[in-house]
């Protein structure tokens, strides 16, 4: 099923359809949107005819010069198989050379009162973050003092009760065993929980419970950018865990890597103190207060003292 169809922007944005209704279901696959400029001017070597078209007071004042017979033929080189919609912004008159086209191929023509620059704004912006790139993660999301912090682990390690130890210690709900995932943009990752299961959480031996409801509506929150992720995992006496903080491992989601960090997990360890501590301490480096960084340097040079003064 297509993300996004004509019928859609036109509900969205509340458009008046004009003609070619029997397009009105047309797949919108790309967010860029194309204002036919040159096109008008009779040059489609480059026609992104999969983009819809925005035709503003500049097209539409340019087309009125053209003869009858030039004006027809680019409003039907306008109109092809694969052009999910035309819209005409201002409530400007319809040229009836692109009704006559629009219906012969079924391209829907839409008009809006909107000015064509923020008409246009609007648009490139629901359509890229309905067109985003999205996958779906086990996992719990939390924010933790304005971070996004991503649990993950095997099932039965404890991310749910993490979670509802969090929440009751101030911090918000985003979702619960299934995280939803847009890459809004190269480097922006946003979690959301599925319409299905929003604000619930799963806790063995307790069931389904109602985080909104038990804890209030300032412990849920809808969408989240994700920035940390925290793995955890059955603590294994065999493997070597970083103890000073100096290495950053990264976990890759969509095309956008995300800082990892690893979490052993055994019996007596806070889990939600260490993730909470680990949200405030990613915040700091952000900040640039690398507390890791800070000691490693106390102790090279104090190494450094200790060998020059062996030498005296």
């Amino acid at each position: 099923m297509p993300k996004v169809t004509t019928k859609d922007i036109v509900e969205k944005f509340g458009l008046e359809l004009i003609s070619g209704g029997e397009g009105i279901n047309r797949p919108i696959t790309v967010g860029d949107i194309s204002r036919p400029g040159l096109e008008m001017a009779g040059y489609f070597d480059y026609y992104p005819a999969e983009r819809v078209q925005l035709l503003g007071k500049t097209e539409l004042s340019f087309a009125e010069k053209l003869d009858p017979y030039e004006r027809k033929n680019r409003m039907e080189k306008l109109c092809t198989d694969i052009t999910p919609g035309i819209i005409i912004t201002r409530d400007m008159e319809i040229p009836a050379e692109l009704i006559e086209a629009s219906e012969r191929e079924s391209v829907p023509v839409m008009r809006s009162p909107q000015q064509t620059s923020r008409f246009s704004s609007r648009l490139t912006n629901y359509l890229e973050s309905k067109l985003a790139p999205t996958t779906a993660v086990h996992g719990v999301l939390v924010d933790i003092y304005g971070v996004g912090v991503l649990i993950t682990g095997k099932s039965g390690v404890g991310k749910s009760e993490t979670a509802l130890e969090l929440v009751k210690r101030g911090h918000r709900l985003v979702a619960d065993d299934c995280v939803e995932i847009r890459q809004e943009d190269e480097n922006t990752l946003v979690g959301r929980s599925p319409e299905l299961i929003e604000h619930l959480l799963e806790i063995r031996g307790l069931g389904i419970i109602n985080v909104m409801t038990l804890f209030g509506a300032g412990a849920v929150r809808s969408v989240k950018r994700i920035t940390l992720v925290m793995h955890l995992e059955l603590w294994d006496q065999n493997k070597q865990y970083d103890r000073v903080g100096l290495d950053e491992e990264k976990m890759t989601i969509i095309d956008t890597d995300i800082t990892k960090l690893t979490i052993p997990v055994r019996p007596g360890r806070n889990l939600a103190v260490i993730i909470e501590v680990a949200a405030m301490n990613f915040r700091l480096k952000r900040m640039g207060v690398n507390a890791a960084e800070a000691f490693s340097n106390r102790l090279t040079e104090a190494i450094h003292e200790d060998v020059d003064h062996d030498e005296f």
